[in-house]
């Protein structure tokens, strides 16, 4: 295993993508011998402007999260497994605690110490929703550096980011840091339809750090954040038009707190932790979801969520000396370690999901159907504006006690672990509508008939998932002047189950037809709950570094069986909803490569790829049989290619002591945007650049992104039978300054 400097003994001019792993409360020392992994650094972190989740998807092989119109929709996709609403295909702990809500993994976190991205499933030691990897994201903590840090960043668009934050140790025992962070941008993309920036962002941010060792073996750590977000998103173009332009408002706004309590007790040869959070979030989106000028309807979803989770961890080690008395040979010494841990979790969040008919949605999904049947005696709503009304409240808890042991004999080591999971989830829904509507004569244009409609239904759901998740793997370390392994692992992974709250208006909708003798009649069971998605990955890799450290490589091998793949899907017709469904089954087969490679003391390179085939085994919506066609929106490709020179200065005293040239390639791709393989992106790929000059107490980063203009798209789907793509970024232009002192 490669071990990370600390980040004071990282020089500034350097910048290296090292695939290793670092010990956390969980990991232990064998953790990147039977996994994927990718672990960057504090200056890492740095050079890369990496402040986001969204970040990292350029530098690690098979993980890719798009832009998908805000922070909200951020959706993550490992080695083929993910989906674009609900549940995760990837867990985020940060500073060791778990994000509970997808919808808040989106967003900027300053003084990041480095960031840990594990791929394929680690839901023996961590659970559901980490079936595809697990990302980590470690602070800056006070007992590790004293000190100001400022932020200052302009870029294209009017693009701006401040930040400012302060760690003091008190005393030998005690630390204490505080910072906030802001960032804004005027956005890239006009809505033509009224001339303004769709895709503005306000973002404010603030978070306190305690650490208190009142002995060398008790450490305890709490860190209470909170964030603010607004923004306008959306930038969804009609390819029937190749405009965005839309008349109603779509916007995103979250504010966030999140409180982590972390305690660890050190003894001989093993060690106790506590982890404890409480989460809180209240987000809103509001679109308008036909994303035309034209009034068709609008959908409001506003949640509050509270959350709390508790976990104990429990691990040690031992090392004796085996029975061992073939050919009177010497016993070998064997190294045992051990982890023990239970982890329990309670959310609950309330959701107002209203959707409002507006004039064209009334005339052409509702009046125009029901007229086509009978034209002598046509329809004609009382009001032109409606709201199907839907309120849910869901709470969910869940339990779960694991193990894993690992066990070095001779050249070996092998490692076991199992997980026992239960989760109980329940849905209490509220959906009401109260309209009218009148029958006309023709011939006359007299009314014939008044009707009334009030629909006012309510209920209850529930739902409950047990699930055993094992881990086995044998890591043989090579005979070999550096330090080489090869390993073969298999594990399973899942994703949690849950309910389409997002379908609760179609229901309503189709019943409200149904009062006008048309429609489809849905039963809520069926349509609005689905199961849990499981995975076993089996994998073969490698891992090796020079004993000058100037190589380390990677390769991994990996096959995965999907069972129940979670896939999100617009019901047929004109309708509001989308629908999470159960899609049979899919496997993926791919291969994963990365190489850091330091020429000389100056001159360095890193290389990433990842080739991800993901396809249907099996899949039959009642429609069309999709076998052998790709899964949507999962690359085929990903690659990342970097190379850096740096110019010491021995002449510029404090002021400049390093220039680093840098130039990178980012490229995705080929990515199918529907389950018939109709329509793609292709491959794509980005050029970025860089001039860094470092001091003693700053760098100043000049830079640029996608500096050639490539036009692509992160994002397509048909609403209403009219096709929407999402452009990605153009070029990009910005100056970074940080200091520290």
């Amino acid at each position: 295993m490669t071990t990370m400097l600390a980040a004071d003994e990282v020089p500034l001019d350097t910048l290296t993508l090292e695939e290793v792993s670092v010990t956390a409360i969980k990991q232990g020392a064998d953790v990147d011998l039977t996994t994927s992994s990718t672990v960057l650094g504090q200056h890492q972190v740095e050079r890369g402007g990496i402040v986001t989740v969204r970040n990292v998807s350029d530098l690690v092989p098979n993980f890719f999260l798009p832009d998908y119109g805000s922070r909200m929709t951020s959706t993550i996709y490992v080695r083929g497994l993910g989906a674009r609403i609900d549940q995760p295909s990837m867990g985020l702990n940060i500073d060791n605690v778990p994000v509970m809500c997808k919808e808040n993994y989106d967003f900027d976190i300053a003084d990041i110490s480095r960031v840990e991205m594990l791929r394929g499933p680690q839901s023996t030691l961590y659970g559901r929703n980490t079936m595809g990897g697990l990302m980590n994201v470690y602070t800056l903590s006070p007992m590790q550096w004293q000190g100001t840090r400022l932020l200052a960043e302009m870029a294209s668009h009017v693009s701006l980011k401040l930040g400012a934050s302060n760690y003091a140790k008190v005393n030998d025992h005690l630390g204490i840091a505080g910072g906030i962070y802001y960032t804004s941008s005027n956005g890239q993309y006009k809505n033509e339809y009224n001339g303004k920036k769709c895709d503005w962002e306000r973002q404010g941010s603030g978070r306190v750090k305690l650490v208190w060792q009142p002995s060398p073996t008790l450490t305890l750590s709490n860190t209470l954040s909170a964030s603010l977000s607004r923004q306008g998103g959306y930038p969804y173009e009609w390819v029937e038009t190749g405009k965005i332009a839309y008349n109603d408002t779509c916007f995103y706004r979250r504010t966030s707190v999140m409180d982590g309590l972390t305690a660890t007790k050190r003894f001989d040869r093993w060690s106790l932790a506590s982890i404890t959070s409480y989460q809180y979030i209240y987000d809103n989106m509001t679109l308008d979801q036909d994303f035309t000028t034209l009034p068709y309807f609008t959908l409001t979803q506003a949640r509050r969520e509270h959350a709390v989770t508790q976990e104990v961890v429990a691990r040690g080690e031992s090392m004796h000396n085996a029975q061992y008395t073939m050919h009177n040979e010497a016993a070998p010494t064997v190294n045992y370690r051990w982890l023990v841990g239970a982890f329990g979790f309670y959310r609950r969040y309330r959701m107002d999901a209203p959707v409002t008919f507006k004039d064209i949605g009334i005339s052409a999904l509702i009046e125009d159907h029901i007229n086509q049947l009978n034209p002598y005696y046509p329809v004609v709503w009382d009001s032109r504006s409606f709201v199907l009304g839907s309120d849910f409240t869901n709470p969910t808890w869940g339990l779960a006690l694991y193990h894993q042991s690992s066990i070095d004999w001779k050249r070996f080591t092998f490692t076991a672990g199992l997980r026992l999971d239960y989760e109980h989830a329940s849905l209490n829904y509220h959906s009401e509508t109260h309209t009218g509507y009148s029958i006309v004569e023709s011939a006359t244009g007299n009314v014939y008939q008044k009707n009334d409609i009030d629909i006012d239904n309510g209920g209850s759901l529930s739902k409950h998932f047990v699930e055993l998740l094992p881990k086995i793997a044998v890591t043989y370390h090579l005979p070999t002047t550096g330090k080489a392994s090869i390993y073969a692992s298999v594990s399973k992974g899942y994703k949690a189950g849950g309910f389409n709250t997002q379908m609760f208006s179609d229901v309503l909708q189709q019943r409200l037809m149904g009062i006008l003798g048309i429609g489809a009649a849905y039963d809520i069971n069926d349509i609005v709950g689905y199961k849990p998605e499981k995975a076993w990955n089996y994998e073969l890799g490698a891992h090796y570094e020079s004993a000058s450290r100037r190589f380390k490589g990677d390769l991994s091998l990996f096959y995965i069986d999907c069972r129940d793949r979670q896939m999100t899907i617009f019901p047929d017709g004109t309708t509001t909803g989308r629908i999470m469904t159960n899609a049979g089954k899919t496997r993926s087969v791919g291969a994963e490569a990365s190489a850091t490679v330091n020429f000389t003391d100056h001159l360095g390179m890193n290389l990433s790829y990842g080739y991800c085939d993901a396809r249907f085994v099996r899949y039959n919506d009642g429609k069309a049989d999709y076998r052998d066609k790709h899964v949507p929106y999962c690359p085929q490709h990903t690659l990342f290619a970097q190379a850096f020179y740096t110019f010491n200065l021995k002449g510029g005293g404090d002021w400049v002591r390093s220039i680093t040239l840098d130039a990178s390639v980012k490229g995705a791709g080929e990515i199918y945007w529907n389950e018939a393989n109709s329509q793609h992106q292709p491959f794509y790929v980005l050029l970025g650049s860089s001039i860094t000059l470092a001091g003693k107490h700053y760098t100043l980063q000049l830079w640029g992104q996608n500096l050639t203009g490539t036009r692509y798209n992160t994002f397509y789907f048909v609403s209403i039978s009219h096709e929407f793509l999402q452009r990605g970024r153009g070029r990009m232009l910005g100056a970074t300054l940080r200091m520290a002192f």
